[in-house]
């Protein structure tokens, strides 16, 4: 957002801020959050370079493709170890999953 938006909206009462201020969310659980968004795109890219459906990935790891769906959605109900071994059965290695995370 722009700042003479930013300006004008706090200027007819809004408040503005950003997504860590809305939930009261912690340094912890901002970061958790953020690596999780970070992993589940990864995960997304990766397939897609691999020229892989969902379905073809979730036959890989023997799951539906609607769980790869919300792995790539970053959904709550998703944990972070079944991105992490979908990478895994995608062929990625430890160095490159550390790479898309810093990267």
């Amino acid at each position: 957002m722009n700042n003479a938006k930013k300006k004008r909206l706090e200027a007819k009462g809004w408040k503005v801020g950003n997504t860590t201020d809305f939930l009261s969310l912690s340094a912890e659980e901002a970061a958790y959050i953020e690596l999780k968004v970070s992993l589940s795109k990864a995960l997304q890219d990766f397939r897609k370079s691999k020229k892989l459906t969902q379905v073809d990935l979730a036959k890989r790891i023997k799951s539906s493709q609607s769980r790869v769906a919300k792995m790539e959605a970053a959904d709550n109900s998703v944990t972070m170890d079944l991105m992490f071994r979908s990478l895994f059965a995608l062929g990625a290695s430890r160095k490159k999953v550390v790479g898309m995370l810093v990267g």
